[in-house]
């Protein structure tokens, strides 16, 4: 790959040539994901991460990538949840008692977030990485790409009643209108839903079968990434901590590195980095937890129980359950009552299920926003830049999020589906 050359106008207007090293702290699969965009325009790349590859929120998410379902974190539904349930552990939504200042900061600002008028501003602007989502994907999965790639299956959406699942047809609506793209459903009764998917159980009255969406193991996938990634040249050193960033007219220091520029995207850590970079904007940790189970029937593709916020996803012969919205410190202990939450609330809904057989218990840090729209793009250094704030949509937007990014570290000229995501707005 050759080194890019020609000279681009920077944010003073001033003509400077574009980085030749940049490094990216954060080995998940936003930041791997723009790294390999970032190799493709010929840029030599260092990656850090405080821990190893992919040991963030990237490692046992449920593994979507579903732009037809990738929506704006903070919506109406939540509101009517009430103060009573978001305390309660067994809530989909937990809050657990706090004082942190930043932490009620952010809550009222998500809060004033939950109308339809700013959930569908917010959906217009998500439409617009939503639409390159997939094709991103295609472009980073290359032949030396030791991983399975991501596998085409409908999404099956599984309620007890006609009446819960009118709720998600409408939001689907809402989508279509905002983006502009026909989302491609299927309304089913229970025995037609069961006859798709057999670990379905008798309770399960009503479906939506959603076509168009793949997924991925999430921990194989990005950890093919970076393997391919330094086969074509770049140095991952992880168990490396970046505490600071420096940062002059000449290059930036970072981790003992003098490189060109640097992306910080360091999931809910970010705003440790990038506030002192004029990021004003809160990025809270919302955590998910998972754990894979025994399954005598792996379905062909993910399973969705909305009501429950259950996320179903077969990886090998198992079978991932994910879901929870914790607001809590992103280091924080695993919390078991909220695997027991979600085992509690599946248990009904799915047969064939040993969900005595728990492995992988997990908790990852979802980066949140109070309006639900990534932080993508410059800081106020020029020579610095972030990509987070993803929320339950990191491995969805990942590689949209680094290959827009990649292009505006390049060229100094900022896409379209990147003006309403702007670190500084």
């Amino acid at each position: 790959m050759s080194r890019p050359s020609a000279p681009v106008p920077a944010p003073g207007g001033e003509i400077s040539p574009p980085p030749a090293r940049v490094a990216v702290v954060g080995a998940g699969l936003v930041g791997l994901s723009t790294a390999w965009f970032l190799q493709q325009h010929g840029v030599e790349t260092v990656v850090f991460d405080r821990g190893a590859v992919a040991s963030g929120s990237s490692w046992g998410n449920a593994g979507w990538l579903t732009p037809s379902l990738a929506t704006p974190l903070p919506e109406p539904a939540l509101l009517r949840y009430g103060l009573r349930a978001i305390f309660d552990p067994a809530s989909p939504v937990y809050l657990p008692p706090s004082r942190d200042p930043m932490l009620l900061s952010f809550l009222v600002r998500f809060a004033r977030h939950c109308t339809s008028a700013r959930w569908r501003t917010s959906m217009a602007a998500l439409a617009l990485l939503d639409e390159g989502a997939q094709q991103a994907f295609d472009e980073i999965e290359a032949p030396e790409l030791d991983a399975v790639g991501p596998v085409a299956a409908p999404v099956i959406a599984a309620y007890r009643d006609d009446r819960s699942r009118r709720v998600l047809v409408e939001e689907l609506r809402h989508i279509e209108e905002c983006s502009g793209r026909r989302v491609d459903v299927e309304l089913l009764d229970g025995d037609e839903a069961r006859a798709l998917e057999p670990s379905l159980s008798d309770e399960i009255a009503s479906a939506i079968r959603i076509d168009g969406q793949r997924y991925i193991d999430p921990s194989r996938f990005v950890g093919g990434l970076a393997a391919a990634l330094t086969r074509r040249g770049a140095c991952i050193r992880t168990d490396t901590s970046v505490p600071s960033v420096d940062a002059d007219a000449h290059g930036v220091r970072v981790a003992g590195e003098t490189v060109d520029a640097v992306v910080l995207a360091t999931g809910a850590h970010l705003s440790t980095l990038a506030r002192e970079l004029g990021v004003k904007r809160i990025v809270q940790a919302g955590r998910g937890y998972s754990f894979t189970v025994a399954i005598d029937h792996a379905p062909a593709g993910p399973i969705y129980l909305p009501v429950q916020r259950v996320a179903c996803t077969p990886v090998g012969r198992r079978l991932r359950l994910a879901g929870m919205m914790e607001f809590r410190p992103p280091d924080a202990p695993l919390d078991q009552r909220r695997i027991e939450a979600i085992r509690t609330s599946a248990a009904p809904l799915l047969r064939g299920v040993d969900l005595d057989d728990r492995q992988d218990e997990w908790v990852g840090a979802r980066p949140c926003t109070a309006d639900g729209l990534p932080l993508i793009g410059r800081t106020r250094h020029p020579r610095v830049f972030v990509a987070g704030g993803h929320g339950m949509w990191g491995i969805t937007l990942g590689p949209v999020s680094g290959k827009l990014l990649a292009e505006q570290i390049v060229t100094g000229t900022t896409p379209i589906a990147l003006r309403a995501v702007d670190p500084l707005r």
